[in-house]
């Protein structure tokens, strides 16, 4: 067998450690890269905050000398005559350190310079209004994050039970769900007491499962009926059909509400579906007053839980926010989600000054692997906020429109074209897009939102199906309640204004859109 040399080129992408790090951090939400900023900081001892390189020593040394002369002068003053401890309302040594202390506090916290990750410097205000101000949104924060279980206990404190109904009771609060509702049936609940060997009473253990059952089912029913008329109204119920009738029984009485509460109980499907003929024969009320019962039944709360709902997991912090400015539009980097990274440069001088020198005892290598890693970190989260930012503003240069006319002025607009202007590739766009968040003057939206596809129009142009979107939103909220359009009706009506749209294109924007169908609109 003969050997021989052959000469090829081939051509191949070989991602190197550092790209394949900027392609990962730019995918991230910002909730997930601030989780790998600290995963980080916990790895490489050469990446820190910027809170954490503050100047601590040269001050550190000012207000030790400081505290000396203040010590020296209170000495003097002590040891004059009359003076033991100084004059009225001046501090003692003592005191005065723990001034000191306070002051040194406030002066790091309020007035210590910080350079923040854009190389911008600020100094925080301070002042009294600042602090008054900040202490009062704290409260008023703490107060809207009671929980409802909280607010049913507070409750329950003032109600000055017996020791077995109030654990009974707090067994029933611990067993709710995030609406309000009761999450499992009572015999549910009693079994699984009876497996844990213990009473609602102070933890009595039971010997024999079977004979208990029955009376703390009994004491659960009891319990059940003290959380039922607990505020907010409705609270405690198994299903929609008696939350509502809890309600409901808190009311007036009148013809109305007595309908009301027949329906709730066992005619809601008849209700959902605007089934006004059926509602009559079964309830015997005639249009008028079943009209007036639907009033009392839409103005009950169905998830009695919502006003204690946190309201901050639903709350998106933008990336970027877009501002007016002059007669365009400006975006910038929302400083609250970028964070604020240096390299340590304590650790960093010291690795170059003795590179070389033998005196990291062999652990060179691996330090000056790190210390790049920590570099090409800080590079690559920069470089990503630098894409996102070139990318939005690509996007608002091409939506205009919608920045002064909101969705309805939206123009179709792909991935490539962003791509293409920018010199980026599509896939890079697209991750750019997902899981980043603009705050416009009509709210915030995710950057995929700003695209869409192009639907033909009689002009020979082409309208955007999120501008589509929008205008059936518009026709839907300008319809007859009593005679509401269908999907053939809207497709037709958006026909006449130039814009061909079929009926199963328009059903599915109304789903998109969570718009009900016909029947489920229409009044009673």
């Amino acid at each position: 067998m003969k050997q021989t040399l052959q000469v090829r080129l081939s051509q191949h992408l070989a991602l190197t450690p550092q790209l394949q790090q900027s392609i990962r951090l730019l995918q991230l939400s910002t909730l997930e890269l601030h989780q790998e900023v600290e995963q980080m900081l916990e790895q490489n001892p050469f990446l820190e905050t910027e809170e954490d390189t503050a100047p601590v020593f040269e001050p550190l040394a000012e207000r030790l000398t400081s505290n000396e002369r203040a010590g020296e002068r209170e000495a003097e003053r002590a040891a004059e005559p009359g003076g033991e401890g100084g004059e009225a309302g001046e501090p003692t040594a003592i005191d005065g350190a723990a001034e000191f202390g306070a002051t040194d506090r406030d002066d790091w916290e309020n007035g210590t310079e910080r350079e923040d990750f854009d190389g911008i410097r600020e100094t925080p205000g301070k002042t009294r209004t600042n602090n008054d101000f900040d202490e009062s949104d704290d409260s008023d924060r703490d107060s809207a994050a009671q929980s409802l279980q909280d607010h049913l206990r507070d409750q329950l404190a003032g109600m000055r039970l017996a020791p077995a109904d109030a654990a009974a009771v707090l067994v029933l609060i611990d067993s709710l769900d995030d609406d309000g509702y009761l999450a499992d049936p009572l015999e549910e609940i009693a079994e699984r007491l009876i497996e844990s060997g213990l009473t609602p009473d102070a933890g009595v253990e039971v010997d024999d499962e079977a004979g208990a059952v029955e009376p703390l089912l009994a004491h659960l029913r009891c319990a059940l009926r003290y959380l039922q008329s607990m505020e907010p109204t409705g609270v405690g119920a198994c299903d929609l059909a008696e939350c509502l009738t809890l309600q409901l029984r808190t009311l007036e009485r009148s013809e109305a509400q007595a309908i009301a509460i027949i329906v709730c109980k066992g005619h809601l499907p008849l209700l959902a579906r605007r089934d006004l003929k059926k509602l009559m024969a079964v309830t015997g009320a005639d249009e008028t007053l079943l009209r007036e019962a639907q009033a009392l039944i839409v103005a009950c709360e169905p998830k009695p839980a919502r006003p204690f709902a946190r309201a901050e997991a639903n709350i998106v912090i933008p990336d970027v926010i877009v501002q007016k400015s002059g007669r365009g539009w400006k975006v910038q980097l929302n400083p609250d989600v970028m964070p604020k990274l240096r390299i340590n440069d304590l650790y960093a001088s010291a690795i170059r000054q003795h590179r070389g020198s033998g005196a990291l005892n062999g652990a060179g290598p691996g330090l000056n692997s790190r210390l790049q890693e920590a570099r090409w970190f800080v590079k690559n989260i920069l470089q990503r906020f630098d894409t996102i930012q070139r990318v939005s503003q690509a996007i608002v240069e091409r939506q205009k429109s919608f920045f002064t006319h909101g969705a309805i002025a939206m123009k179709p607009l792909v991935l490539r074209e962003i791509a293409d202007e920018l010199g980026l590739h599509e896939s890079t766009i697209s991750r750019v897009t997902t899981a980043k968040y603009m705050a416009t003057p009509f709210g915030t939206f995710e950057l995929k939102y700003f695209f869409g596809s192009s639907l033909g129009t009689d002009a020979g142009g082409t309208a955007s199906s999120t501008a589509v979107r929008a205008l059936i939103r518009q026709i839907v909220a300008a319809e007859d309640p009593a005679k509401p359009l269908s999907d053939s009706q809207i497709s037709q009506m958006l026909d006449e204004q130039g814009i061909h749209v079929a009926r199963r294109t328009v059903a599915k924007y109304r789903e998109a859109l969570k718009i009900a169908p016909t029947q489920l609109r229409k009044a009673m």
